[in-house]
């Protein structure tokens, strides 16, 4: 039986598959906005993007979109109107942002000798291209829980695809290679421009700015009340086989906070697991801490609800190596633009245009990204920011001598200087930046190595009232890095159990279109 538009719906997690799963619960099912209540641990709506004691801004990801492969998130975006203009959706910023400033890098991979390398030769060979078809030819089933390292010779991770590939998407050699089937299939499309990604999307703004927060004012203004500062600690199931889900348990500044008993035609929808679960900050200064004790609930909860059922997901598979999970990345807040008008005169690329730049034969691998100017709705005049992260910071630099783990951001920014190799403004960089760094236990969690079963379905066969949100959802054929991923398990969960008849778009695989699949297979061959 479809719920009740009267029912109360209790969303665990205050993050974009939440916020998707009330809107749908508002748009689609025609639920009431005050019955939808959304649960989030942080203390703010924006705690994620919490400055350090510098004041510089905070970048963790460079967002972009496909426009092939977001099917369900731009179904959710054109219906929410941007910050600024009520007649003008999301959506269609993005498309007008796109055509005002299209991406299209000119230094996606530098040389060690600082060069701008031809990226638009792969540098795959004839083993390489077959190992590419056997991965996309076999069954998920057959992949198992095998890894990229475990199907590809050691030459195919010195080309530059895999450079490309791997810095863009966060992958590295011991991660799944069924997620990296299902990121090929979503994105071969891209193949032909993957070294100037002008096939991608992205905001004007930031991530909150852009979309979050347009987000939660849409929803606020239709009654949906979020508490935040609020975690959820534990679920309680009950009947056969943990089929409905009957109470939630509450904490608040680390005590208990009373529970939530949910009637006959309550629902609860839970986000599992995060990637930017125990995220911790540094400065010039500082060095973040590496935090791996799983302090601020995502995981713990996830493990006790796993209990209850065997398909209910092995959260261990996900959170039990930040050694293999972890990423440092870092953001740069500089007082004038010295730095990225130096920048654009090397490389070509306009602030925004341009994608990561990495320097492949760097012992961190190193990468950074310089977004449109500003990047932030309240970035104050005369400011420009800069991201970047590493994939192998785990030993010493080429121009500082220690893990990038053990560096404060003040070094951070003389090992990216010493690539850049600007001598003559160096000094004039260091007096005039900021340096926010950003650790992340748990930033690859999604990628990990996993058994079918190591994620629970969206609603559990059988489920009578809850369903599972998030990236460690199992969504098949559905690449999991993406805000699609997100959306798609909140599209479904809400047309699930409100008995939505719209229909879930189905997820886009290029090798469906004939003309991508042979543009792709030239570009491969090239």
């Amino acid at each position: 039986m479809p719920a009740s538009k009267h029912s109360k719906v209790h969303l665990v997690g205050g993050g974009l598959a939440s916020l998707a799963a009330a809107v749908f619960l508002v748009r689609d099912a025609g639920v009431p906005g005050e019955n939808v209540r959304v649960l989030e641990q942080l203390p703010a709506a924006d705690g994620a993007r919490a400055p350090t004691r510098e004041g510089g801004h905070v970048v963790r990801y460079d967002p972009v979109f496909g426009d092939e492969h977001c099917v369900c998130l731009w179904n959710l975006l054109e219906t929410i109107p941007t910050l600024d203009d009520p007649a003008v959706s999301v959506r269609q910023e993005i498309r007008a942002f796109d055509a005002e400033r299209p991406p299209h890098a000119r230094a996606r991979i530098i040389n060690g000798d600082r060069t701008i390398a031809d990226a638009s030769k792969l540098g795959l060979d004839v083993r390489d291209r077959a190992d590419l078809t056997r991965l996309l030819a076999l069954p998920e089933r057959l992949i198992g829980a095998r890894s990229v390292e475990d199907l590809f010779r050691p030459h195919f991770f010195t080309t530059h695809f895999w450079c490309m590939w791997r810095t863009t998407f966060a992958f590295q050699p011991w991660h799944s290679a069924v997620e990296l089937k299902r990121h090929l299939l979503a994105f071969v499309q891209e193949f032909d421009h993957l070294h100037t990604l002008s096939g991608l999307r992205r905001g004007r703004y930031d991530p909150y700015d852009s979309v979050v927060r347009p987000i939660r004012e849409w929803l606020t203004a239709r009654g949906v009340r979020t508490d935040f500062g609020t975690t959820v600690a534990d679920a309680d199931f009950s009947g056969p086989a943990a089929r409905r889900l009957s109470r939630l348990h509450l904490r608040k500044d680390g005590t208990e906070a009373g529970t939530i008993e949910l009637g006959e035609d309550d629902y609860a929808f839970l986000t599992l697991g995060s990637t930017a679960a125990d995220t911790a900050y540094g400065d010039s200064t500082t060095v973040p801490e590496l935090v791996r004790g799983r302090r601020d609930g995502s995981w713990r909860l996830w493990e006790s609800i796993a209990r209850n059922a065997p398909d209910f997901g092995r959260p261990a598979a996900f959170c039990g190596n930040v050694e293999e999970t972890g990423r440092e990345s870092f953001t740069l807040t500089t007082t004038g633009s010295l730095l990225l008008d130096r920048i654009q005169k090397h490389t070509g690329d306009v602030p925004g245009e341009g994608a990561l730049m990495t320097w492949k034969d760097s012992r961190w691998l190193l990468s950074v990204a310089v977004p449109p100017q500003p990047h932030f709705r309240d970035q104050e005049e005369d400011t420009y920011t800069l991201w970047g992260h590493a994939l192998s910071g785990g030993v010493p630099g080429d121009h500082v001598p220690k893990r990038m783990g053990d560096c404060t951001g003040a070094e951070i920014l003389d090992e990216l200087l010493g690539h850049l190799g600007f001598d003559d403004i160096a000094d004039e960089v260091r007096e005039t930046t900021r340096v926010t760094t950003v650790q992340m236990p748990y930033a690859t969690a999604r990628f990990q190595r996993r058994a079918a079963s190591d994620r629970p379905l969206v609603v559990p066969d059988g489920a009578v009232n809850f369903a599972f949100l998030g990236q460690f959802v199992e969504l098949p054929e559905s690449a999991v890095s993406t805000a699609e991923y997100a959306v798609r398990s909140a599209m479904t969960a809400v047309h699930h159990h409100f008995g939505v008849d719209r229909g879930i778009p189905a997820a886009y695989h290029g090798l469906a279109d004939p003309e991508v699949a042979r543009s792709a297979l030239r570009t491969a061959l090239a």
